[in-house]
């Protein structure tokens, strides 16, 4: 039976994060009602209409105030010991990391704030996306209130930071990971003791937002390639202007267009000009979700170029190659994390290895001299999308995992930890 379910995650509204988004309305389409608890309530100039509903409904709790320090006080006088012991438990397990300890530090207030809310609410279960501090802040809540939680692992949220990671799993009702790769990554990183409780769910679109292209027998007079993403080192959008460097050279008449903004956007442009690809190359910065699904059937192929960086940070399935799928486009991208669970070579697209401009390259040659099989390849990498990366499907596995969750709890009232 639905109930109230409390969502958590970084900050909202946050444009890369449409799957969250299609999440929530899924849900409460299905009957769920969903209250909305960003840690950081997110101002920017770009908003997908789909989020404008939910912009009154979010419950913004600020760092500090005089509400957050009364309830605060009034816990900590409550429950003096169980207060300390999660306040000391929180350093302790963050003190390998300076910045998450400082994070986890904010939080804290602000967590047990959400907690009395949460309880006020009737909230039953939380979820939490991503498993730094959003779990963190669903893992003080369950110990402060009782009510469980669960959270999805998405990337490098596991695979760049592991603080506190096994105890905010262990204490999890559930783990949704969308890949089978995170899923074993996260068996090999935690122990093989969460794998029971791990749940691939996939992250999901809605197809028929997106039109299917239809293959076009006459040569192409130029290639349109397009790509989505913010514009950060792990998306790896200097090596696709490499590429392209390298299709001019081979007398491959094409035009990329990259969608997204962020920190390397001063970079990508220098880089632009010093290849001397200003007529060829347009970084368009970010777009609202409509008029991205309104320019992706206008390409001809979709290229996610993305890598590894030192640090550990990288995708986990990106969305867009899903959108770009259900629009029935080629799609070349880097054989890394889940990425081959969707993009299979020679059956659903073309796989590279990371960082290689030349590879590249290659298969964008691939895509341009060779329109029918490309073709071919993106109507079967469409049909992977309908049967298992189609949003209300796997929000209804998700949502039985949450109501399985609530129905195991004991009834009465909530057992309180402070």
């Amino acid at each position: 039976m639905p109930a109230k379910i409390a969502y958590i995650m970084s900050r909202f509204p946050h444009l890369p994060e449409t799957f969250i988004l299609r999440e929530m309305n899924a849900l409460e389409e299905l009957g769920w009602q969903v209250a909305l608890y960003p840690l950081v309530r997110q101002e920017q100039a770009v908003i997908h209409a789909e989020a404008q509903p939910w912009l009154p409904r979010v419950n913004h709790i600020p760092f500090m105030s005089s509400a957050v320090v009364g309830v605060n006080a009034r816990t900590l006088r409550q429950s003096p010991g169980a207060y300390g012991r999660l306040w000391q438990q929180v350093v302790r397990e963050n003190a390998s990391s300076a910045k998450f300890l400082v994070r986890a530090a904010a939080l804290f207030p602000k967590a047990v704030a959400a907690a009395e809310q949460m309880v006020q609410e009737g909230v039953e279960h939380i979820h939490a996306h991503y498993a730094t501090h959003p779990a963190l802040v669903a893992w003080l809540i369950h110990k402060l209130t009782g009510i469980s939680y669960s959270v999805t692992v998405h990337a490098h949220d596991i695979f760049v930071r592991q603080e506190m990671l096994a105890t905010k799993l262990r204490d999890a009702a559930f783990v949704a990971a969308i890949s089978e790769y995170n899923r074993a990554f996260l068996s090999r990183t935690v122990g093989p003791w969460v794998r029971a409780k791990t749940h691939v769910v996939h992250c999901g679109i809605v197809p028929e937002l997106y039109a299917p292209v239809q293959h076009n027998a006459n040569p192409k007079k130029q290639l349109e390639i397009i790509t989505i993403g913010s514009l950060q080192p792990y998306k790896g959008q200097s090596h696709l202007i490499e590429a392209c460097a390298l299709l001019r050279d081979l007398g491959i008449p094409f035009r990329c267009r990259i969608i997204g903004g962020g920190e390397e956007r001063s970079r990508l442009e220098q880089t632009i000009r010093e290849m001397e690809l200003g007529q060829q190359v347009e970084l368009l910065g970010p777009q609202p979700q409509d008029e991205v699904a309104r320019m992706l059937p206008q390409a001809d192929c979709y290229v996610q170029p993305s890598v590894v960086t030192p640090s550990g940070k990288m995708e986990g399935i990106p969305v867009a190659l899903m959108e770009a799928l259900a629009c029935q486009l080629p799609v070349v991208a880097t054989a890394i994390s889940g990425i081959p669970e969707l993009v299979r070579p020679g059956e659903t697209g073309y796989l590279v290895p990371p960082a290689d401009a030349a590879a590249l390259a290659g298969a964008l040659s691939n895509v341009y001299a060779h329109p029918a099989d490309a073709h071919r390849l993106a109507v079967a990498g469409r049909q992977r999308v309908l049967r298992e990366f189609s949003l209300r499907p796997n929000v209804e596995q998700l949502a039985q995992l949450f109501e399985a969750t609530i129905q195991s709890q004991p009834a009465g009232p909530l057992p309180v930890a402070v």
